[in-house]
């Protein structure tokens, strides 16, 4: 299966292409993970990208395609993929169609994780990490048993800036600005799968089951 996962942070987009990857046997695909790769190893590419990032700039459409369109080439893709933050516009999304149309292949879904964007300021904002010994907690979902103090070694638990509200807020903007016209880009060409993305793990996981096994796309 060849396959887009869109979601918004904190809608458990790793935990779902996990899952994904394993029941189809298909690579999980994140551009942001080989961007990263290609800095840290001094690829041509990397140099080419470096100081963008560095300076929290976009890395260009045409680039980021380039990596992809690489990157979908490699044999363990042949059968199938799952990409995971691209295509972020339009504009990329068409660069995407071009690259597997080159190939004579094309897209079996697009699967959207929909969470509203409180559920998603309460799951990312509670997130904790001990400063000592790195150990995680949530202070709604497993709270530690005395205010910012960590179970585990009792050092300070603190909370990391993209975790504060203004920031995941922001962070919802820019998602809501970008995905809205791409999901209805995919939804006309009958590829779009929208499903709950909220309760357990594993329902949210059965749903994305149901949603790509279905013969036509969900409502």
């Amino acid at each position: 299966m060849r396959l887009i996962l869109l979601g918004p942070p904190g809608s458990g987009k790793g935990t779902q292409a996990a899952a994904v990857k394993g029941r189809y046997g298909i690579p999980h695909i994140s551009t942001g993970d080989m961007l990263r790769e290609a800095v840290a190893a001094g690829t041509p590419l990397g140099m080419k990208v470096k100081d963008i990032m560095a300076s929290g700039g976009l890395v260009p459409d045409e680039i980021v395609g380039e990596v992809v369109a690489e990157r979908l080439s490699r044999p363990d893709a042949r059968k199938g993929f799952l990409l995971d933050g691209f295509p972020r516009t339009i504009h990329q999304a068409e660069i995407l169609g071009a690259a597997l149309s080159a190939r004579r292949e094309a897209l079996d879904a697009v699967v959207k994780v929909n969470l509203s964007d409180e559920e998603v300021v309460r799951r990312l904002s509670g997130r904790r990490t001990c400063s000592a010994c790195g150990a995680p907690c949530h202070a709604v979902f497993s709270p530690p048993r005395a205010a910012g103090v960590c179970d585990s070694c009792g050092g300070a638990l603190k909370q990391r800036d993209d975790d504060k509200e203004d920031v995941i807020r922001n962070r919802l903007s820019v998602y809501h600005r970008q995905t809205a016209p791409l999901a209805e880009w995919y939804s006309k060409r009958g590829l779009l799968r929208e499903v709950d993305g909220g309760g357990l793990v594993e329902e949210v996981q059965r749903r994305v089951f149901a949603a790509l096994e279905a013969k036509g796309p969900s409502a």
